[in-house]
This record gives structure tokens, sequence and C-alpha cells, in this order.
């Protein structure tokens, strides 16, 4: 299918689609279904689940502590043969359970479908299974449901769509109709299309199908998570390499030394098939005793002690091997919201009656100083108070206390005018109690604005938000210290200097403005009814509420970085680990909350599309002087991760939504978000972090480097005693005496 749907008009997106607002016919829909399939994520047929036991036993080192195993179950030495082949097992299932578990992430993936859908065919509502869809259908989409399939919006009206899960980003996604220029564009950019597995947070709408199943953008991820294959930890590769050459140097030695004992026993005339069993067993015991058989249980025993010190630490082991691995990890690719910043948008910067002021404070806690210059502010001026008051008033979002912690309900940009407020002394639930709202305009993408009334005592106070460009030529007068006066040019050119300021420092901003309105109350509620049923009176009424608006500032907020993060960038400077920025965010917004943390060192910084235009050589060397990647896709964020492993790099990759699934899988680590991650991104991960804390993650690659220290001095300590045993054996051979100095059995032992 054509991934191109949102550079179409609506019309021409119904002819190549050969469908109309009406829907499809039973007939076209049996056609497409034959041609397209069922709307569901395909899994392919998988090794079963006993090859994939046995699949466990094929390293070198597994086999000859096998032959181990039968050597002393020949010797009758039945304790030893258990347990080296408990040894073996334990191993075995140890590997199976790990791979097998791997699976799931597709199983979780399946479950974020829809399983319903309401359809539109023959021009008549129907509710059907989503799996039924097919490309062409028409669907109808409103608030708290999710989304069946990737769709191209018909109609909309203030529809808003929670995308996290697939782009990564928490603010709902405002949707509309209007075309989206650009062939790449990137899928958080793409206003006009809703995706399959997503929720619908606000508004209502109809579109129609474009893709489904495995064509949509869930279905392409669930195509990248089968065809991308978990990588080998260091551990294990070095511990099959190590096998391989113990095993080969074990086999070796035996065969020659069977061969020089053959050759003696031969020439002294004493072959017989007694002396040749006994020769075999002890070539067989010889070959085992350079093997470290304690080797995998100490392994396992020291890396199942570092999975409970980490949970303290919190981070949660899945895989027992990612423990070493993050020892030996000196990349860390990070998402932004919520992991390096605190995902609470916060009020930074306000400009109102011709004065700048600053916030301190961050996240959703009501606790903060505003200062004007380098003077905190106690008493609040009349401007800056109307300022806050409007918005709070032009407001829907609610600030609780969860279990101790502050959090909001609600939308986190209004969310953060409510903090604001309150850090000014502003008692929001106490100021919407007092002033009831008799009348909204509420927010669309065609608008970019909000507006209110509400009853402040004998007056009805209008309150507005939203988009400067929307919002300014509609202000006949500005509040300035002087008081309310009419706005002049000079006024405007000021409020738009400040605007890119804000702006420039990677800060949302929005505009407030408002006025009192004169009419009387009764009269306008008698309106505002008639406006709810009589579309011509409602587009008069909002004409007459939003005009000579007065212009009260401006806010600026952003998403704070973690206090703790700074501190974490430094330690892995110090350890040799450069983090790495993956986000779908804005590239502007990435780089500068980059630049806060101390991320970007290099300097470079690519968005997807910049990405895009580099040929395979131009990214292979970029890779080291880039530090930030901004609105990322899931192909580029997977594409990124094998570039960096290509480069010898050991990857520890971090994610929260169903987008992160296949680069938590192909890195060398996975590490998965406990509070804000999905099924599907915990099931791809060897580690889940319970705070989605960045600094969680350095403290677990300190703790995997003692691990592997420890590993590493106890290998050290078996081989030696090994080899010892090994050398002895020799240098009694060869000084020519018959027997030898220690028989099989205590080889073993």
């Amino acid at each position: 299918m054509n991934n191109q749907w949102h550079a179409f008009k609506i019309d021409e997106t119904l002819r190549k689609l050969n469908t109309s607002q009406t829907g499809l016919t039973d007939s076209e829909v049996t056609e497409r279904r034959a041609k397209y399939g069922y709307n569901e994520i395909e899994e392919k047929a998988g090794i079963s689940p006993f090859i994939l036991f046995l699949s466990q036993f094929k390293s070198l080192l597994i086999v000859i502590l096998f032959a181990a195993a039968m050597v002393s179950l020949v010797l009758g030495k039945l304790p030893e043969a258990i347990s080296i082949m408990t040894i073996v097992l334990f191993a075995g299932i140890l590997g199976f359970i790990q791979e097998f578990r791997a699976g799931k992430a597709l199983a979780s993936l399946k479950k974020m479908a829809a399983p319903l859908a309401i359809v539109l065919r023959d021009g008549k509502e129907q509710e059907i299974p989503s799996r039924e869809l097919v490309p062409g259908d028409i669907i109808k989409i409103a608030m708290g449901a999710k989304v069946p399939a990737d769709a191209r919006i018909l109609k909309s009206a203030n529809l808003k769509v929670e995308e996290a899960a697939l782009t990564g980003e928490s603010v709902p996604v405002e949707k509309n109709t209007e075309v989206v220029e650009g062939e790449n564009t990137p899928l958080g950019d793409r206003h006009n299309i809703i995706f399959a597995g997503t929720a619908i947070s606000f508004g209502r709408g109809t579109a129609v199908v474009v893709s489904t199943g495995m064509e949509t953008e869930f279905g392409k991820i669930a195509t990248m998570l089968q065809n991308t294959e978990d990588e080998r930890t260091p551990i294990q590769v070095n511990l099959d390499q190590l096998g391989k050459k113990l095993g080969i140097f074990a086999i070796s030695l035996a065969i020659i030394m069977s061969i020089f004992q053959l050759v003696q026993i031969f020439s002294a005339g004493e072959l017989t098939t007694e002396r040749v069993m006994d020769i075999f067993i002890w070539g067989v015991a010889l070959a085992v005793a350079v093997i470290p058989e304690a080797l995998p249980a100490v392994v396992t025993i020291s890396l199942a002690l570092g999975v409970r010190r980490m949970v303290k630490r919190k981070a949660l082991v899945r895989k027992l091997p990612a423990v070493e691995t993050l020892g030996a990890t000196n990349i860390i690719c990070s998402d932004k919201t919520g992991t390096l910043t605190q995902d609470a948008m916060t009020i930074k910067k306000m400009y109102a009656g011709d004065t700048v002021y600053s916030v301190t404070g961050n996240g959703y806690t009501p606790e903060g100083k505003i200062f004007s210059g380098e003077t905190e502010i106690k008493d609040m001026p009349d401007q800056l108070k109307q300022l806050l008051i409007s918005g709070s008033l032009c407001n829907d979002t609610k600030l609780v206390k969860e279990d101790g912690e502050w959090t909001i309900l609600g939308d986190p940009t209004e969310g953060a005018i409510v903090v604001v407020s309150e850090k000014a002394g502003i008692n929001n639930a106490g100021l919407k109690k007092e002033n009831p709202r008799l009348y909204e305009i509420p927010f669309s993408s065609d608008t970019k604005k909000m507006t209110t009334v509400n009853k402040m005592g004998n007056e009805l106070i209008v309150s507005s938000k939203g988009a400067l460009e929307m919002l300014l030529d509609a202000c006949k007068f500005i509040y300035t210290s002087s008081g309310i006066r009419e706005i002049t040019d000079e006024d405007v050119k000021e409020i738009n200097k400040y605007y890119a300021a804000f702006a420039s420092d990677a800060l949302r901003v929005l505009t407030i403005c408002g006025k009192r309105m004169q009419m009387d109350i009764d009269s306008f509620k008698i309106i505002a009814s008639e406006a709810n049923e009589k579309e011509n009176i409602r587009i008069d009424l909002m004409k007459i509420i939003e005009k000579d608006l007065i212009f009260y500032g401006l806010v600026g907020m952003f998403d704070p970085p973690r206090e703790e993060v700074k501190d974490a960038i430094k330690i892995c400077d110090t350890a040799g680990i450069r983090p790495i920025m993956i986000t779908g965010d804005h590239k502007d917004t990435a780089v500068a909350v980059a630049k806060e943390l101390g991320i970007l060192k290099h300097g470079g910084a690519l968005s997807g599309q910049e990405l895009d235009k580099l040929s395979d050589e131009e990214f292979f060397d970029s890779v080291e002087n880039t530090d930030v990647y901004a609105r990322i896709s899931p192909a580029h964020k997977l594409k990124i991760v094998d570039v960096l492993m290509k480069k010898g790099n050991i990857v520890a990759m971090t994610g929260d939504g169903v987008n992160d699934a296949p680069s938590l899988k192909k890195a060398n680590i996975g590490v998965a978000m406990g509070i804000t991650g999905t099924d599907v991104s915990k099931e791809a991960a060897d580690m889940i972090l319970t705070d989605d804390n960045f600094s969680s993650i350095v403290a677990a690659i300190e703790e995997g480097r003692s691990i592997f220290e420890n590993i590493r001095k106890y290998l050290v300590y078996l081989l030696s005693g090994n080899m010892g045993t090994v050398f002895g054996i020799l240098f009694v051979f060869f000084l020519g005496y018959d027997s030898l100095p220690i028989n099989a059995v205590q080889i073993l032992l």
C-alpha cells in the first residue's frame, strides 16, 4: 500500500482507494479481504520448543562436560555424573527460558489492537470486529476509543490522539484534515493520519482506512521484531570462544597423550583391550581436566546475585546475561521524555506588563518562586495576576496529590499553567468554584485556541489561551504596567520579540488574553443556550466573545531535565560511557535539553529527515560525531543501534513505546521503562527500570562492571587450578613413569 497518504487531499485519497464517504459494499469488502487479508498482526511459524531446548547443548564446552558425565557413569561414579549433568541441564534450561520469552513481545503487540470498530458500509453504521476492516472502509472514532487501523482523517472535531506508544512523545497530538506536505514526513508530524493501536484522548472524527494488518505502522514494527535477532552478550561470546579454544586444546592434548601411551604399550608388547580402554578413559578424563566444569554454575550464580543487588538500584533484570553486558556497555542510547526529563511540562518564563518573569521549581509540585531579574516577586503585580487568573479559568486540568506525589488530571500544557498559578498563591479549585463557567469555545486544531466565559460576581469574564498568531489579531488592548490601553504597532513588535526569545530557548509558548464582557448575565445564558442548538447563533456569539480582547501576556514552558541526570552524565564521562539522545521530539527542543544536560559534546544533531538523505557510508561515518537524533522513526532507531554495534560498541538502548521494541531487541542490552513502558517494550527488553530514571542505568552499569570483574577473577582461579593438574600429569608422563600420579576419577572430582 502507499505510505504517503498524508500528502493527498481527501478526494484524491478516496479516489485512490476506490471508495466513498458512504463506505464500501459487502461485495467490495469480500474482494479486498481476499487481496489484503485480515486486519491483524501475523506471526511467523517459530522454532518448536523441543528443538529450541536441544539447541542449547550445541557448544563444545557443553559437549565435553556431557562426555565427562558419561565417563563418570562408566567409572561407576554416579554422584559426579549427576552433578555434571545438573550443571549442563541448568545452563540449557536457563538459555531456553530466555529465548522462549523473547517471542512474547509480539504477543503483547497483538494485544494492543482495538477489538471492535465502528464502520460505515452501504451507508449504514455498524460495529464489527476490527480484524474485519479492509482498506477503503470508513470508520468513526471518538474519545476513549482505540484506533483500529491506519486511516486518513476525513472529518474531525477537536480531535486529539495519544501516540506515545508509537512515537514516544506523551503530549496528545492534535489531528485535522489538512494535507501534510513532504514525502518522508515523520509520523509525529502527520496530523491528518491516525495510527492503529493509538488512543483517542479528545474529540471525534471520521476517517478512511488506508492500511491494515502488517501494512500499518504497528505491523511494520511487528515485522522488524520478527526479523531482528537477539544479540549475544559479551559474556556469551567470550565464553563460547573460550570453550572452543579450551575444547580444541583439551581434545588435541588427550589425543596426543593417548597416542603416546598406545605407542608405549605397543612397543612393550602390552597392547590389550583392557589397556586400550584404560587409555581411552584416561584421555577423556584428561580432556575434562582442562575444562572448568564449574564455570557455567559459577557464572550463573554470580549473575543471579547481581540481579538481586540491581533490584536495590531500581533495575529489574529479565535476562541473566544482561547483568554482565551492562558492565561492558560504552554507549547508552536514551529516550528524552520521561527518562532524561521529568515528563512534566513546567513554565519557566512569563511576559506580562512589559516585564519578563522567571519561575523556579520543576514538575507538578506547586512549590517555587517568581523572579523579575534577580528580585523575588512576593506581591504579584495586577497584570501578572490577571495573566494567571485567565490562564487558570480557561483550563480543564486539575492538580492532585496521589500517594504523596503531585500530578495532574488532564493536559500537560494546562497543568503547567495550573502549577505556576498555585506558585503565585492562586487557589485554582477555589477560583473555578467561585467563578463558574457559563460557556466554552473548545480548542480546535483549526483555531488553535480555547476560550471560556465565567461568571465573576456580576460580571462576565472572557479568558482565552492559544497560539500567538491566532490571538494577537483579536487583541485591541494591552494590559501594561500603566494599565489597560489600546495596543500599538510598537507593542506588537515587542510581543513578537519576546515570543521569538522564548521560542529560541526551546520553550513552548502560549498567549493568554481576555476581557470583561459587556452583556447582562441572564441575557448571555439565554443566547448561550440557543447557540448550543443553532449553528448561526453559535458563530455570531463566538465572534462577540472573541472580539476586542485584552492582551495579558505570554507563558513559556518546557519539560525540565531530571535533576540527578546531570550528575549521571558526568559519571558517564568519567567511566568512558557515551550518552546519545534519541527522541521523537523536535530537533530544537532536543538540542536545548542535550546542551543543558551536557550530552551535546560533539556538536552533532540529526533529524530523521536529515538522516534519510545520508548514504549508508555517510551515516556510518557520522555516528561518531552525532549526540542527538530527533524526530526519529522506529526504523531509524534500529539503524542507529545497528551501526553503532557494527563499529564495535556495546550499546544499551532505552525505550518505553511500541516503536522502541525492535531497537530494544537489537541492542546489546534493551532497557524498558517500568512506569511508562508498554508491555511490548518490556517483553523485548533485557532490563526494566522501576523508576524510569537514566541515573538508574548508570548505577546498574557500575554494578555490572563489578560482576564482570568477579567472574574474570574466578575464571583465572579455575583455569590456573586446572592447568596445574594438566601440567602435573604431563610432567610425570615425560619423566617416563609407567603409572600416573592421579587417576581419572580423581581428575573428575
